[in-house]
């Protein structure tokens, strides 16, 4: 599949990403990429962001092929259940260990827990050694659950424009071999 074929939901995470964050920049990049709006980016709501996602998908008219990051992805999971088009493929980037009572700030934790359930269609997850909101070995367990592919950031922060990762050229030619690899 190509970027043109898809309809490809860029679904930010707590605060969304600004201007220098590879999702923007990606966005700016992909013709046929969207931004999933929520109401509110500061004071998230799940049943809110649930609500714009679930949107988002069923309002496709393409295949849909998602790239979340962070409190994103969480929101994205909880969404799947109200998808009534298929996804055809998802980039999960460092997602939150929502179960962690330490998350900051606390009402992240109102994304979660995830499901345990393999993801009903083919995704990855790309997580960091040292992202401060979520341990190496819980995104590998989360991502083993799903049914997804995971690969090792290394030492990446929180794989965000404050962790180094403004336009991420290498993350965008992971994204462009994994919807090479979708079936649309």
């Amino acid at each position: 599949m190509k970027a043109s074929e898809a309809d490809i939901l860029i679904i930010p995470g707590y605060k969304n990403s600004g201007p220098d964050h590879w999702q923007s920049r990606w966005q700016a990049k992909l013709s046929t990429a969207r931004r999933v709006e929520q109401k509110s980016w500061e004071k998230p709501e799940l049943e809110d962001w649930k609500t714009a996602i679930a949107a988002a998908v069923n309002e496709s008219k393409r295949p849909v092929v998602i790239v979340a990051h962070s409190l994103g992805v969480s929101a994205t999971v909880q969404a799947i259940s109200e998808f009534e088009k298929p996804v055809v493929g998802a980039m999960l980037v460092a997602p939150p260990d929502v179960s962690n009572p330490k998350i900051r700030p606390k009402h992240l934790m109102t994304f979660g827990p995830y499901s345990r359930d393999p993801l009903p269609f083919p995704a990855m997850v790309i997580a960091s050694r040292d992202d401060p909101y979520s341990s190496f070995d819980v995104a590998d367990d989360t991502a083993a659950a799903w049914g997804a592919l995971f690969m090792d950031a290394g030492n990446a922060g929180h794989i965000n424009a404050e962790s180094g990762f403004g336009p991420w050229p290498e993350g965008l030619m992971v994204f462009a071999r994994f919807l090479s690899k979708l079936d649309p």
